[in-house]
């Protein structure tokens, strides 16, 4: 039975969470990486290193949004096939993170996560609703 009184702050605290890690995901390839860096990265692991521009911006903005609480079910949902196709870079690296190369661990259970958010919906706060929930 879903408690109905406390589920919309649990959406909230896991919207906040995603778009904390976002965030900070979006930002250090910007500015620790760098975007020719991360696109060197995404070349290596077997991705069109132009992928690096839009995933990255694809991060910050998506992470700005869920801490906002802007349309956050509609980004969660995007959010699972990006989370999910990054995710496929460590499906060789077996399942703890902290093997060589990233397990997949991480990658898999932030793909759950935000699949989570987007059936929860919104959560408390939202200031722009995704229509439903």
């Amino acid at each position: 039975m879903v408690d109905t009184r406390t589920a919309p702050y649990a959406a909230l605290l896991l919207r906040v969470a995603l778009g904390v890690m976002f965030l900070a995901h979006g930002l250090t390839k910007l500015l620790v990486f760098t975007l020719p860096g991360t696109a060197q990265f995404f070349a290596k692991i077997g991705f069109a290193g132009w992928l690096a521009y839009p995933v990255t911006f694809f991060e910050i903005g998506a992470g700005a949004m869920l801490i906002l609480g802007v349309v956050p079910r509609w980004v969660a949902a995007i959010a699972v096939v990006q989370l999910f196709v990054a995710s496929t870079v460590h499906f060789g690296n077996g399942w703890g993170f902290g093997n060589p190369g990233g397990g997949w661990e991480y990658p898999i259970f932030l793909t759950v996560a935000a699949a989570v958010l987007a059936l929860l919906g919104d959560g408390k706060f939202a200031l722009v609703k995704s229509g439903r929930g």
